[in-house]
């Protein structure tokens, strides 16, 4: 009688324990992103139950990263909760009291004009962001369970083309009526069985000019030639590390090779606020020979990063030219790699990039003006205070994209023709970081990479953000959105997808309303739920 009694309560216990780790949602979000964020809002906004299931602990992806000098082209064309966030930025840094070392006179001063408007701030601290996309959350009663990542083997289930559940490491089960994946991988769209892409396409394939290699933009020296050889001017001795002897592929030839990433850091030179550069452990000093060579050939102007000013004497500190902070050659595994192998991936930029900026301001190889230079700056002490002051959320440019239904390219950033069912506009030109560097016999520096390419403005179609029928009926990707990997180049800035991703919110919460496909959802309902939200979707319509 008591083992009967003993294997009843472990079978109670067992059934309670399964209920308990379930969730179910009207819709699910898959990803931290900022995203991730305005999806999620424009969802609960619908009366719709939603939850953000974020694989990190910390919400926002780039906008709470370090990214805070928006890229935001024509910012007229930005709306809806995006714009809300920036006017909120705006009304945080009208106060006095948020200004800690210097005033907002003096900050407007050296800021970039265009990203200031008179209700809207484009340029934030990181903490800030963060801050208030944590109240915007809380204000729309969101719930958001961080530290879970998708089960990458059996972490789908699906009956026929619709997802039922998805299923986290820990066993956390969420059921949905409507899944959105916002994070920058595509984890949840390509475990979902929908197609995808990785790489460059060939400019012949959708009739492109800036796709797949670009061998042509003009090549870069100093004041004299640049040695790449191991044993200086022994060409017999190989060359340094990050270097090729010539571009792999030809121009405009698709392959699988990803743009650099990097970290967007922030920095300060306020003493008090400044924590010094450290020496990573792991630091390999020849992963530092390019930099050597680079400055030794006389390259030495500017700082080799970019310190673009944000509030309170701080930066958003991006590459600056070839040889920089951008880790090039070192991603083209990263989108379809499991955690541990993004792990190592992710811990060798991180030591790529405090090493980088300790040799600069340690190493006597490096001319005494630029490691003076470099050491006026540091972290910034306020700033990821529980990650060493260093930036949670590597930039990961670009990794998986989607085939979906419609596919954007080049063309239709140009309005060769323009979309039929925008959800939102683009207009940063068409930008995309080196694949690899390689030198010639003269000495002269050269990267695959286009020149930045300006596009005007353009619509973002529904499509681009829905799998094909006969794959995934009840998905939406507005993060690795159906995209060429040109035409992504001007889409993947932040505004944008935080656009993509209230729209994407929109036609889930309206998906689930009408017990339709997304595929099936009309048009016309969601044109004019988006109109009512506040997204700009055509040219005619931005703020004067």
């Amino acid at each position: 009688m008591k083992k009967i009694f003993v294997v009843i309560l472990c079978l109670l216990f067992i059934v309670f324990n399964s209920k308990a780790k379930t969730i179910k949602k009207d819709v699910v979000i898959y990803g931290g992103t900022s995203t991730a964020v305005t999806a999620a809002i424009q969802i609960s906004r619908m009366n719709k139950s939603v939850v953000i299931v974020c694989p990190e602990k910390h919400i926002g992806g780039m906008t709470t990263g370090g990214l805070g000098n928006t890229d935001v082209g024509n910012p007229k064309t930005i709306g809806g909760i995006a714009y809300e966030f920036y006017q909120r930025i705006n009304q945080w840094y009208s106060s006095p009291e948020h200004w800690k070392y210097q005033t907002y006179q003096d900050f407007v001063k050296s800021a970039d004009k265009k990203r200031i408007a008179k209700d809207a701030l484009y340029v934030f601290e990181p903490h800030v962001a963060e801050l208030l996309f944590e109240k915007m959350i809380k204000e729309s009663n969101v719930n958001v369970i961080r530290g879970e990542r998708l089960d990458l083997k059996n972490g789908v289930k699906k009956n026929g083309e619709k997802i039922i559940s998805i299923k986290m490491e820990s066993g956390l089960v969420f059921k949905a009526k409507v899944f959105i994946d916002c994070t920058y991988e595509g984890d949840l769209m390509a475990k979902s069985g929908v197609d995808y892409t990785v790489g460059r396409e060939s400019n012949s394939e959708y009739g492109e000019k800036l796709n797949g290699v670009q061998n042509k933009e003009p090549g870069r020296i100093g004041k004299r030639p640049l040695d790449p050889f191991i044993i200086p001017g022994d060409s017999t001795s190989g060359l340094i590390d990050g270097l090729q002897p010539r571009c792999i592929g030809k121009q405009g030839e698709g392959d699988k090779m990803v743009q650099a990433y990097n970290y967007r850091l922030c920095l300060t030179n306020v003493p008090e606020n400044r924590v010094p550069f450290d020496k990573p452990k792991g630091y390999n000093k020849k992963e530092y020979e390019l930099l050597f060579r680079w400055l030794e050939a006389g390259n030495t102007k500017g700082l080799p990063f970019g310190t673009s000013p944000m509030p309170n004497k701080k930066t958003d500190t991006n590459k600056a030219g070839w040889v920089s902070t951008d880790y090039i050659g070192k991603v083209d595994s990263y989108p379809d790699a499991d955690y541990v192998e993004r792990e190592k991936i992710i811990n060798a930029h991180i030591c790529y990039t405090k090493g980088f900026l300790w040799t600069l301001a340690n190493d006597p190889r490096v001319p005494k003006s630029i490691r003076e230079r470099t050491s006026e700056w540091g972290y910034a002490k306020d700033e990821f205070k529980d990650n060493g002051n260093f930036p949670y959320q590597l930039y990961v440019r670009e990794a998986r994209r989607m085939k979906g239904e419609m596919i954007m390219t080049e063309n239709e950033l140009h309005r060769r023709p323009a979309v039929t069912d925008p959800i939102a506009l683009g207009s940063y030109g068409i930008d995309a970081h080196p694949t690899q560097l390689w030198v010639d016999k003269k000495g002269v520096l050269h990267a695959d990479t286009p020149k930045w390419t300006g596009v005007g403005i353009y619509g973002i179609s529904y499509r681009a953000i829905t799998p094909k029928a006969s794959q995934c009926t009840n998905l939406l990707v507005p993060v690795c959105l159906s995209a060429t990997h040109s035409a992504l180049g001007s889409m993947r800035m932040e505004p944008v997808y935080m656009m993509l991703g209230q729209s994407a919110g929109a036609a889930a919460a309206l998906s689930v309303k009408n017990h339709c496909t997304v595929q099936n959802l009309s048009y016309d309902k969601l044109k004019k739920q988006l109109i009512e939200s506040g997204q700009i979707l055509y040219k005619k319509d931005i703020r004067k």
